[in-house]
């Protein structure tokens, strides 16, 4: 496959304060006292080179030199750690360097612009408002759902390219499960609560928690807010919540990277549920066997079916040598996760994106909604047009809904798995509409004065909700927030 990629590493809610607002405070304080790099340098111990480094936010300091700039400075360590601006001016200057340092600007190919003193003020608010517009416009073209599934098509292109493996993320997990001695079986409540509390955080809660919010987590007094929801869910939710801490996410700065982290924190929540350290020998020694079964993962660690089929995606390639897709559909056909490395041909718009597509009525994750008992998975061989493939699935009422989980694999490797000596078969003509998305000649004839009236979803009218992070209301959270004690 192709070479392994990583996730990029952000600094994030727990990581400290902002080095460059750092830097604004202490210039601020340095020219107020009258002091030059050099005499400061010298005063504090370190070079002028290094503390211009500090100042312009391009190094972080270690609290012993920022310590001994405050005692230098007449100040307290808490005045230069604080994140607030120190002026107007160094507020603007903060705005137009991270504007700066973004994706957006970035792809305009054109130099940044230095922010020192030599910058007229009027040219500095300038720049700053103009950046505010073209971040204005970004959000908007965010919005709109052909960018969407740009952009998640372009994520999905990043997880073939790892085969869906990340081993930064494996490496954050296991550290942590180290650290709380973990023993490799399933993980508790207590469990999660010590991952927290490593972490410098606790979690809390909340039963009036806003709806459009499945977690909050206040960075000031170091706590997560959790929904009340059975155990196994709320596993999930806090390390997922976690996972912003631990892989230092930023507000995302558009929807192509709020995507992006979503995916990095469920992949940290699986890699924690289901630990690679002991999950992999697992599966090793069922595949020795020609005995691996998604359920076996699920049942060992006392995840979802969801969760379990998920994680093996993230091993099987890497550790089993087996190319998979996995697949979550809703009773419809319509998909609403997937993933493939194995050459199967979801159906896919213009974009590329494969999310919304109704897949063919003769695969597997649709043929298991027909069956009469949902408790057990139902494997079965379907003929496509890129090559036979057996697929596992299972099929779940939650919250009122029906939808499918299916892995699968191309005929060659089917002989690791169990269910492999299934009678099921099935043959699929997709994307000939002549397969099952069109009646035949003499049905559309007889019933061709047929009028029905489909159910359209107003939310397919509208944009993407825009901002920092896509769908949350604001207004709730910060309500929410100063109702806490």
């Amino acid at each position: 496959m192709i070479a392994r990629t990583e996730p990029p590493q952000r600094r994030g809610p727990a990581a400290g304060p902002d080095p460059l607002a750092v830097g604004k405070r202490v210039r601020h304080r340095r020219k107020a006292a009258g002091l030059t790099l050099d005499t400061l340098g010298a005063r504090v111990g370190v070079s002028a080179s290094a503390l211009s480094l500090i100042e312009t936010g391009r190094r972080e300091a270690k609290v012993s030199v920022l310590a001994g700039i405050a005692d230098v400075l007449g100040c307290t360590l808490a005045d230069l750690l604080d994140d607030a601006p120190p002026s107007r001016r160094a507020a603007l200057e903060l705005q137009l360097e991270r504007a700066q340092q973004s994706p957006a600007f970035a792809a305009l190919g054109v130099q940044p612009v230095r922010t020192g003193p030599r910058l007229p003020m009027d040219a500095l608010e300038s720049l700053v408002a103009l950046h505010g517009q073209v971040r204005s416009l970004s959000i908007e073209r965010d919005g709109t759902p052909e960018y969407a599934r740009r952009a998640n098509a372009g994520l999905r292109r990043r997880m073939l390219a790892a085969d869906n493996h990340f081993p930064a993320i494996e490496s954050l997990a296991d550290d942590l499960l180290t650290g709380i001695d973990h023993d490799g079986g399933p993980l508790t409540w207590h469990n999660v609560r010590a991952i927290a509390a490593r972490l410098g955080f606790t979690l809390q809660s909340a039963p009036d928690l806003p709806r459009s919010t499945r977690s909050i987590i206040d960075r000031t007094r170091r706590r997560v807010f959790l929904p009340s929801a059975e155990a196994a869910t709320l596993r999930t939710v806090a390390l997922s919540a976690l996972g912003h801490v631990v892989l230092e996410h930023r507000p995302p700065g558009d929807y192509a990277e709020f995507l992006a982290q979503r995916v990095e924190v469920n992949y940290f929540a699986a890699a924690v549920l289901v630990p690679q350290r002991w999950a992999v020998p697992l599966l090793q020694e069922a595949r020795r066997a020609r005995d691996l079964e998604i359920a076996d993962l699920r049942d060992r660690y006392l995840t979802s079916y969801e969760m379990a089929a998920h994680r093996f995606t993230n091993l099987a390639t890497v550790h089993l040598d087996i190319p998979v897709h996995f697949m979550k559909i809703n009773a419809s056909g319509v998909i609403q996760k997937a993933y493939a490395n194995d050459g199967v041909a979801f159906p896919s718009d213009a974009t590329g994106a494969i999310e919304g597509q109704r897949v063919c009525r003769y695969w597997t994750a649709r043929a298991v909604f027909d069956q009469p008992d949902w408790t057990e998975p139902y494997q079965q061989y379907t003929d496509t047009p890129s090559g036979t493939f057996w697929c596992t699935a299972l099929a779940e009422h939650v919250d009122g809904d029906a939808h499918s989980v299916s892995v699968g694999t191309p005929y060659e490797h089917v002989r690791w798995f169990r269910g492999r000596d299934t009678p099921h078969r099935s043959a699929s003509r997709c994307p000939d509409p002549a397969c099952c998305t069109e009646p035949s000649a003499e049905l559309a004839q007889r019933w061709r004065d047929a009028w029905p009236s489909s159910r359209v979803h107003s939310a397919l009218l509208a944009s993407l909700p825009a901002g920092e992070f896509a769908g949350i209301d604001r207004t709730e959270v910060t309500a929410f927030l100063e109702r806490q004690p």
